[in-house]
């Protein structure tokens, strides 16, 4: 059977983190069910954990916490470890997703969702597994066509606001990037790519589809994105559906070359401080800035 296209994000959750030189926290899948029948249709709901979907690892539950577009404010890296050292294994672990997870925790009472909601990083209980928001880390710091910050907020914002879209599979993604082409290789559900300070083309799956302004971005999304729960049966990703959401339209020409990932160290806007093992280095919770969470397991430190 395939690997899911979201394996990276995976961690053997069944099983307990083993830390190697190699720097990840993440393990091969363990053998599951069969996710996609011979008719194309999924066997089962997604399992991604969240905080009311935790995980039961062999050290304790393993619950995953969103950040739209990898944004942690060094407050809420602080509370989190706090909470990490108080209730699980003490540290706080990415995902290549630019997430957060918290493991070996105990039963996830209220005690522990108010802690985890007091870190601010919780801001809403209904679409928490909705929020897989991806976009450029270094946008709005240094380089790219367009600041996406302000995009990726009010997407978040649109998002949580609908109700239907708590309905969202957990491993459906939006990936946004900001022209550089730095994501332009990550699978996606829903996202766009900037073509300049003004405009995006909008991407589907494997489709590319029109050119719209930048402004009206959040919105096209939420649209998308709310077609997909109106279409679905079974499915997690757009590219499952019968039909395309979107006309499909050749890439336009502005449409950049995929780039590298960001290596480690100083970079234009910051320093890319690497995640040894998957686990943020809990001193950069004592930083009054907001850091940016990495899709190459590292968190980024403005300058």
């Amino acid at each position: 059977m395939p690997v899911d296209p979201e394996s990276e994000d995976l961690l053997a959750l069944t099983t307990p983190v083993v830390r190697n030189p190699a720097g990840s926290a993440y393990e091969p899948l363990t053998a599951e069910d069969p996710l996609v029948t011979s008719s194309g249709t999924r066997s089962r709901p997604d399992r991604c954990p969240g905080v009311f979907r935790p995980w039961a690892a062999e050290d304790g539950n393993l619950i995953r916490l969103r950040l739209a577009g990898g944004r942690l404010p060094g407050r809420g890296l602080r509370a989190l470890n706090d909470v990490a050292a108080t209730y699980g294994d003490g540290d706080v672990h990415l995902t290549g997703r630019a997430n957060l997870q918290l493991r070996g925790l105990g039963r996830i009472t209220p005690e522990v969702v108010a802690a985890i909601e007091a870190t601010g990083l919780l801001p809403s209980r209904t679409h928490e597994l909705a929020r897989n928001l991806t976009t450029s880390p270094q946008t709005g710091l240094a380089g790219g066509r367009a600041d996406l910050r302000p995009v990726v907020a009010e997407l978040d914002a649109l998002l949580c606001a609908d109700p239907a879209l708590a309905e969202l599979p957990g491993r459906f993604l939006f990936v946004l990037d900001d022209g550089r082409g730095d994501l332009l290789g990550r699978p996606l559900d829903l996202g766009l790519v900037a073509l300049d300070d003004r405009t995006a083309q909008l991407r589907a799956g494997d489709l590319w589809g029109p050119a719209i302004p930048l402004t009206a971005a959040p919105s096209a999304l939420v649209s998308l994105a709310r077609s997909f729960v109106d279409t679905r049966t079974s499915e997690w990703h757009v590219s499952e559906l019968p039909v395309p959401l979107l006309d499909p339209l050749p890439p336009d020409d502005a449409v950049p070359e995929r780039t590298s990932a960001l290596p480690y160290g100083p970079v234009p806007g910051g320093e890319h401080v690497a995640a040894p093992y998957g686990v943020v280095e809990p001193a950069l919770g004592a930083l009054d800035v907001d850091l940016v969470v990495t899709p190459w397991r590292g968190v980024l430190v403005p300058a």
